[in-house]
């Protein structure tokens, strides 16, 4: 409605502002008294040579649309209130009509690369994954409807000198038998062993770094470990990604690009780009420490990985855009490794962006698999998952098809308790505030829609194209919310930023519940057709959103 409303503004003025600027300038009043929408006149007055309240007076009897009910004018601005009928019956029309796809795009032809979730093999799947886990998924599901062809890569953590430090260890203090029964908890006590005696034995530093040469130069014992480190870890990780609902389209990880690295070593030096460094090779970049891309003995490093990776991804995708979804942490490696790609003349690099987050906590510090500090994700859902069960065995006994939605409220709690802050924030996560249905949650967004769907089916709801006939106060709220949906979808893929949407989720729900709390519904009278509709298409946009973030809607809670 904004952007009509600065369509009609801007015609007044004689195209003196463009619609994306009359758009830019409106504001919503603080009190619903003063309008729906307001538009101030000060930037007006130095070019019409008059005081912004002559202006906004002169301007007010020129605003005039169907949807508009009334112009009013205060002080230097001027105020419109809507012809919220009109309105709501567009916008409920639209919605009941689109369902899920209001607010979808119509697909483009491009393409976006998303890089996330990327554990690291022989390593549990922590807490401390499961940002990057699911902001990327919500930002695939966002891309896709905008329009955008989504492409997931998972790129493992599979190659390093952690597997040297790994295969040591395993040497020294393995046991085969414990760790085919168990292999994620049994790796990581030899592996968090390997640090603890490597603080006492340096000597052990130097056999990790043999041991991945080895494994870097085809040896076939090391070989063998290291296949048989990944595939224990991608079955445990393939659980999880199931209980989240998350997918890839591909797993090709760091020990992929090993034999794609040479040609680019081979073009940065036809470009004159590689530089000796104590008596390794870099590229030196403006403005930041340079991009180390071989060690001394000839070691490849992440750089020179990523730059392999980044060419592999425009030749394969062409993508318009790729996303890293990577801690904010190695903030200062992607600067570099996309300034390596410009300096090499690779000029699509500038469609690649890194999607930062912070970290997630515990008891206020940063999770460290080394130090042995680690939370499972797979413990926290399953104990969310307990937590809602025994809220239901005491709230709702007989719900049919108990296990699943404990599963669905559970598992979307702990997405959601993520989700909802904005991703730069660090993140102390606890189990008792996810599961509350009080507050700003995963199972109270959840609640309001179950809520919604049992209204429905007591009312006995069918679609009809009969108009809205009567909108009450509160219903007026909703449906200016409804409205913003597709701006909503679009900032959220502009910003990167499931936040967006799970906010947006989170408002609607706050707004159906006040005008629930102070209206009848099932009145059988006239206006109770009126009112399931509207509530019908706020369980549509809740679904939704709950869809975008990667979280189920169960329809009985």
């Amino acid at each position: 409605m904004k952007t009509k409303l600065a369509q009609v503004i801007a015609t007044a003025l004689q195209d003196s502002l463009t619609i994306e600027e009359v758009e830019a300038l409106l504001e919503t009043p603080k009190h619903a008294q003063l309008g729906d929408v307001a538009f101030p006149c000060f930037i007006l007055a130095k070019k019409y040579k008059k005081s912004p309240h002559t202006i906004a007076s002169e301007l007010a009897i020129k605003i005039h649309g169907t949807f508009i009910q009334e112009v009013r004018v205060e002080n230097a601005y001027i105020n419109v209130f809507y012809n919220q009928l009109q309105i709501a019956q567009d916008i409920v029309t639209q919605v009941l009509v689109q369902q899920s796809r209001y607010g979808t795009k119509e697909k483009n032809g491009q393409k976006v690369a998303i890089d996330f979730s990327s554990p690291n093999i022989a390593k549990p799947f922590s807490m401390g994954h499961l940002r990057s886990t699911v902001i990327g998924h919500a930002l695939a599901n966002i891309a896709e409807k905008q329009g955008y062809e989504a492409n997931r890569i998972n790129h493992l953590g599979d190659w390093g000198t952690q597997f040297g430090k790994l295969i040591v260890a395993y040497k020294l203090w393995g046991n085969k038998e414990a760790i085919e029964q168990n292999p994620i908890t049994e790796l990581l006590k030899i592996y968090v062993k390997f640090h603890d005696e490597a603080e006492q034995d340096d000597a052990l530093n130097d056999q990790a770094r043999q041991a991945f040469k080895a494994l870097e130069d085809g040896n076939e014992e090391a070989t063998a470990l290291w296949k048989w480190f990944r595939d224990a870890s991608l079955s445990e990780f393939n659980a999880i990604y199931s209980m989240l609902g998350v997918h890839f389209d591909s797993y090709n990880g760091e020990a992929f690009y090993n034999d794609k690295m040479q040609p680019v070593v081979e073009e940065l030096t036809a470009k004159a780009l590689l530089e000796q460094s104590d008596g390794a090779m870099v590229v030196k970049l403006e403005g930041m420490p340079p991009s180390l891309i071989m060690k001394k003995d000839g070691a490849t490093l992440y750089a020179t990985r990523d730059l392999a990776a980044a060419i592999y991804r425009y030749n394969t995708y062409q993508p318009a855009k790729v996303y890293y979804v990577v801690g904010n942490e190695q903030s200062l490696h992607f600067k570099q490794l996309f300034a390596v790609l410009q300096k090499m003349g690779h000029t699509w690099a500038a469609n690649y962006e890194h999607i930062p987050f912070g970290m997630m906590l515990k008891d206020g510090k940063k999770m460290s698999t080394r130090k042995g500090k680690v939370v499972l994700l797979a413990d926290v859902l399953r104990e969310t998952i307990e937590a809602v069960t025994k809220n239901i065995e005491v709230k709702n006994p007989q719900l049919p098809n108990k296990a699943q939605v404990a599963n669905e409220i559970g598992i979307g709690a702990v997405i959601f308790n993520d989700l909802k802050n904005d991703r730069m924030n660090d993140i102390e996560f606890s189990i008792e505030k996810m599961v509350t249905f009080e507050g700003e949650t995963g199972p109270y967004v959840q609640y309001t829609n179950a809520r919604i769907q049992t209204l429905l089916s007591k009312g006995h709801f069918e679609l009809d194209a009969e108009p809205i006939l009567r909108l009450d106060e509160e219903a007026w709220e909703i449906i200016k919310l409804l409205g913003t949906f597709p701006a909503v979808i679009e900032t959220a893929f502009i910003q990167a930023s499931p936040a967006v949407i799970a906010k947006f989720s989170l408002g609607l729900s706050r707004s159906f519940n006040k005008y629930y709390a102070n209206t009848k519904f099932l009145t059988n009278d006239l206006q109770e057709k009126d009112r399931l509709k509207i509530a019908n298409t706020v369980s549509i946009l809740l679904e939704e959103s709950l869809r975008l973030l990667g979280i189920k809607a169960p329809k009985e809670m």
